[in-house]
C-alpha cells in the first residue's frame, strides 16, 4: 500500500548541480570533496601525535583517495550492473553519470594500505587500519547527505512523520534512507575520535579497526532493510546486494576485536 501523504511529508526537489555553467559543479562532487578534506584533517592530527614525519602522510592520503575512487567506481559497476558494463566497459569511465559503491571502495582501500605498506616498512597493516577507521566515518556521512541532495538511494515507502518524497523520482512518501545513514556514521565519527585522541585505543592494535567495521557494517546491514532496491535482481534476493556485501566486513570486525584483546600495547609505526 502507498502511504498517503500528509502535513507532515517534507517534499524534496533539490537540485544536484549547483552550477551547470561554464562547467557543471554538482552537490554530491562538493559533498565527496568535503569528506576526504575532512579524513584529511582529522588524519593530519593523528600523524603529528604518533609523531609520524609529514611525508608519510602525504604518501598516504595519495594511495588511499585513488584506491577509494577507483574501488566506489569499480564496486558499483560490478556489484551492480555488470551486464551493463562488461558490455560497455569504457562507460566506466563516466563518472558524470554517477555509480559509486562504499563496499567497492573498502576492498580497494585494503588493496591500497597494502600497496602502501610494501613502501613504507614502519606501518604494519593492522596499526594503519587502525588510523584510517578514524576518518572513514566522516567521509561515508559526507556522501551519503550526497545521496540525499541527488534524489537517489532512497528508501522504501513510509508514513511516518518525517517521510520525504523524493520528486524527482515520484510522489511516494518515503524513509530518507540516506540521512539515517549519515547520522549514523556521524555518531561512529565522534566515537572513533573519543577512542582515539581521549582513549588512546590506537596502542590496541586492532580495537579501532574493530569497532569501526562492526559499527559502520552493522549499520548498513540494517538500514539496507528500509531502503529501496537499487537495481532490478535485488528484488529476488534474501537480503539486499549491501547486506551481503556488509557481512564479511562485520566478521573481519568482530575478528579484529578478538584480536586485539591479547595485542595491547603492540601498535607499530617502526
Amino acid at each position: 500500500m502507498i502511504p498517503e501523504i500528509s502535513l507532515a511529508t517534507i517534499f524534496w526537489n533539490a537540485d544536484p548541480e549547483i552550477i551547470s555553467s561554464p562547467i557543471a559543479i554538482r552537490w554530491y562532487g562538493l559533498l565527496f570533496t568535503t569528506g576526504l578534506i575532512g579524513a584529511y584533517i582529522t588524519l593530519t592530527k593523528q600523524f603529528k601525535i604518533l609523531n609520524i614525519p609529514q611525508k608519510k602522510f602525504e604518501s598516504l592520503t595519495f594511495y588511499i583517495i585513488i584506491s577509494a575512487i577507483i574501488g566506489a567506481r569499480l564496486g558499483h559497476c560490478f556489484f551492480y550492473e555488470p551486464e551493463v558494463y562488461l558490455n560497455d566497459p569504457l562507460r566506466i569511465l563516466n563518472l558524470r553519470e554517477g555509480g559509486l559503491a562504499s563496499h567497492g571502495a573498502a576492498f580497494a582501500i585494503i588493496v591500497g594500505m597494502l600497496l602502501y605498506i610494501r613502501k613504507n616498512r614502519e606501518f604494519n597493516f593492522i596499526s594503519l587500519g587502525d588510523l584510517l577507521a578514524v576518518v572513514i566515518p566522516f567521509s561515508g556521512m559526507c556522501i551519503r547527505i550526497g545521496n540525499f541532495l541527488n534524489s537517489e538511494i532512497v528508501g522504501k515507502p513510509a508514513d511516518l512523520p518525517w517521510s520525504v518524497v523524493f520528486m524527482r523520482n515520484d510522489m511516494i512518501p518515503r524513509h530518507p534512507g540516506q540521512l539515517y545513514e549519515a547520522v549514523a556514521y556521524l555518531a561512529l565519527y565522534f566515537l572513533m575520535i573519543f577512542l582515539f585522541f581521549k582513549k588512546r585505543k590506537y596502542e590496541q592494535a586492532g580495537f579501532l579497526s574493530g569497532v569501526f567495521l562492526i559499527g559502520m557494517f552493522v549499520a548498513r546491514f540494517f538500514i539496507e532493510y528500509v531502503k529501496d532496491v537499487q537495481v532490478e535482481f535485488e528484488t529476488t534476493m534474501a537480503l539486499h546486494m549491501g547486506q551481503w556485501l556488509s557481512l564479511p566486513f562485520i566478521l573481519l570486525g568482530v575478528f579484529m576485536l578478538w584480536y586485539s584483546k591479547t595485542h595491547k600495547n603492540e601498535y607499530r609505526f617502526k
